[in-house]
C-alpha cells in the first residue's frame, strides 16, 4: 500500500458513519477515489430502492477523498450537485470520483455511482459535482 491510499485508507477508517453504514473505501490515488457499499434493507426506501440520501452520501464522500488527496490532505465539500438517473437496486453500488480541476484552494470534482447485479453488471444509477477545499 503506498502512502495515498494509506492516508486515504487511515481517514475514512476514522469516519463512525462511513463505518456504522457498512461502506468500504475500495481505491483511491492522487486525484481519484472508489467507495463501495453492499445494498441491504436498511439502507432502502420503501419502494425497496436504495435511499436516495445513501446514494447522496456514497456520492459526496467518494468526491471529498478525491479532491482532498488531489489537494493533498483532509479536505471538506463546499458545494455538491446530484442527478439521480435510475433506482439503486442490486447487491452492491459503487462510487468512483476523479478530481478535474485543481488549485491551490478548491478541487472541482466529478462522480459516477453504479448500482451492480448479481451478476456484476453496472447501471449507472447518479451523477454527481462537487467542490472540494482544504480543511482548516
Amino acid at each position: 500500500m503506498d502512502d495515498v491510499q494509506a492516508f486515504a485508507q487511515g481517514i475514512f477508517a476514522s469516519q463512525p458513519f462511513s463505518r456504522f453504514i457498512g461502506a468500504e473505501l475500495t481505491g483511491s490515488s492522487k486525484d481519484h477515489a472508489e467507495l463501495t457499499i453492499p445494498i441491504t434493507d436498511q439502507l432502502k426506501q420503501q419502494h425497496g430502492f436504495v435511499h436516495g440520501g445513501v446514494i447522496s452520501y456514497l456520492a459526496d464522500n467518494a468526491i471529498t477523498f478525491a479532491g482532498g488527496l488531489a489537494l493533498g490532505g483532509n479536505a471538506l465539500t463546499a458545494e455538491f450537485k446530484i442527478n439521480y438517473l435510475r433506482p439503486g437496486v442490486g447487491t452492491h453500488l459503487v462510487a468512483r470520483a476523479k478530481a478535474r480541476a485543481v488549485s491551490k484552494r478548491q478541487a472541482v470534482c466529478q462522480c459516477e455511482v453504479f448500482a451492480v447485479d448479481a451478476s456484476g453488471e453496472e447501471k449507472l444509477c447518479a451523477l454527481a459535482q462537487g467542490t472540494v477545499v482544504p480543511a482548516a
